[in-house]
């Protein structure tokens, strides 16, 4: 083992030593395509000459000597380039998409999720999205994916083929508002007042593009007022989306009013250039036969979705000072 090991950490030396200019140049992509080539060399000779553990400990101290001045390459972050390469087998994906990604931010990707199709999924979704690794630990222990594109609605039907799948892939099914707490609201006014008071996790949840408009933003049709629960503008849709919430069950009569806040914004608010107004019901729960039946033959695309106020299990360190106490809950309830 000794010679094939002394030549194989003379190859690794040298392919470091070539990227290291690059590394310097254009440090995060070089850097973890370097990982990933180590990381395979690693898994080739332990195929081929039955290498075990202990090699990367040896590893560890003979490249701390060879580049003092250079970082990373500690036992433990050898062993995750080894998994790196492991995790993600084509070299391609590699440089096209998750070395654009930080390396503390793919250890999160390998750590948490244990298939190929999660990982590239949230990469590609913190690449769209700019998340740092903290904001992208909250969306997969928030299950962000699975929820993705589920609300009930009749975007096929209300929208053209190629946006229907574009509109569908913004809304989720539940909206998760842990930043409420674990008390229940009891009226939909508390919960916009929540939510407006919580406005930066509450566009966290909703998703990227969102901008907030306005709460209980009033509009007069034929004399008579109406109040919107909650108004936005999605920058990427280019279109105003309008927010009904209830603290109750699906109803079939909340589509009819929602329809018609639509059409009045699509006629009052909407500039020539928007797309049309989208509506999104956010329900404490539904019967998803009665929803669908409840949007045949509506014309304005309309998503129902869930929302739940459960508390995340794990929420990061630096994000749970923005959560409000029970106490705070509570005083501003009284």
């Amino acid at each position: 083992m000794s010679d094939a090991y002394l030549k194989f950490i003379e190859e690794v030396k040298s392919e470091i030593q070539k990227q290291r200019i690059s590394v310097v140049l254009n440090a995060n992509s070089s850097m973890i395509c370097l990982y990933w080539n180590i990381g395979r060399s690693i898994l080739k000779k332990q195929e081929e000459e039955g290498w075990g553990a202990k090699i990367i400990d040896r590893m560890a101290k003979d490249l701390k000597e060879a580049f003092p001045e250079m970082s990373g390459f500690s036992p433990r972050n050898i062993k995750y380039m080894r998994k790196f390469a492991e995790s993600w087998p084509d070299f391609e994906i590699v440089q096209r998409v998750v070395a654009q990604i930080p390396w503390r931010t793919n250890i999160s990707l390998m750590d948490k999720l244990k298939d190929e199709e999660s990982r590239i999924w949230y990469a590609y979704k913190v690449i769209e999205n700019g998340w740092s690794k903290a904001i992208l630990d909250l969306q997969i222990e928030s299950k962000l994916m699975d929820r993705s594109g589920r609300s009930v609605n009749n975007f096929p039907a209300a929208l053209p083929p190629e946006d229907s799948d574009m509109v569908n892939q913004v809304f989720k099914d539940p909206y998760l508002f842990d930043f409420l707490g674990t008390d229940m609201p009891r009226r939909e006014i508390e919960i916009e007042r929540q939510l407006t008071e919580h406005i930066q996790s509450f566009l966290l949840e909703l998703g990227q593009g969102f901008a907030f408009v306005g709460r209980q933003v009033h509009l007069e049709v034929g004399g008579d007022d109406f109040y919107l629960d909650l108004l936005f503008y999605h920058l990427k849709l280019r279109c105003f989306v309008v927010v009904e919430l209830k603290a109750c069950d699906f109803e079939p009569g909340f589509i009819s009013q929602l329809n018609m806040y639509q059409n009045v914004v699509n006629d009052v608010l909407r500039h020539p250039d928007d797309k049309p107004t989208i509506g999104l019901l956010l329900v404490k729960g539904k019967n998803e036969t009665v929803v669908e039946y409840s949007l045949a033959g509506y014309q304005n695309p309309i998503g129902v979705a869930e929302w739940k106020n459960q508390i995340a299990k794990a929420l990061p360190e630096e994000l749970r000072s923005s959560l409000p106490s029970i106490e705070d809950i509570e005083k501003e309830l009284e």
